[in-house]
């Protein structure tokens, strides 16, 4: 599967790392791309950066060289994870000047799984009503709403539960987080 992977400037690095440490690039075509605004935010938030396979193919945000930059040769899957509510607003009304804009743009003109990880609170009906455009256009919106009745004990645990839930998404197995009223290994 070609999975395109977008990071904004939205707090929440650590479920984009964790998003990549489990997709293994031997198995999925990986390409990353990252808002100008997310290299900041990586900064602040993940001691030591964002840790990267070599084998994951990294794009510049200026760049439409990207082939899942076309209609023609989409990625099977887009995950937009964290997302901000301005990349969120553009996506919705079909801004695309930028790689990560097109690509999601391209994903819902040629239907595909496109998956907005959003991070903010609390929603104002700007938000709400670009939710809705995305949602009626075949977006998929996913709040970066932890659970917690499994007990995760670190923060990267409670990151896995909603990554979890972007891997089932995807369609990808995984044993971050047990199921509900399923006994842990």
């Amino acid at each position: 599967m070609r999975i395109t992977v977008a990071i904004t400037g939205a707090s929440g690095a650590i479920y984009a790392q964790r998003l990549l440490d489990n997709l293994d690039p031997s198995v999925h075509d990986i390409h990353l791309v990252m808002s100008s605004y997310a290299h900041q935010v990586i900064g602040q938030e993940l001691k030591g950066g964002l840790q990267v396979s070599t084998a994951v193919k990294q794009h510049q945000i200026k760049s439409m060289n990207a082939p899942f930059a076309s209609g023609s040769n989409p990625s099977d899957v887009m995950v937009v994870i964290p997302c901000s509510m301005g990349t969120l607003g553009r996506i919705a009304h079909g801004y695309s000047d930028n790689i990560l804009l097109r690509a999601a743009d391209v994903m819902l003109k040629e239907k595909k799984k496109l998956l907005l990880v959003v991070r903010e609170t609390p929603y104002n009906l700007v938000h709400i009503r670009n939710m809705e455009l995305l949602c009626l256009a075949g977006a998929s919106i996913m709040p970066a709403s932890p659970h917690f009745y499994h007990g995760p004990e670190s923060i990267e645990a409670l990151a896995d539960t909603v990554v979890s839930r972007v891997l089932d998404h995807l369609g990808i197995e995984h044993k971050l987080v047990s199921r509900w009223k399923e006994e842990p290994e």
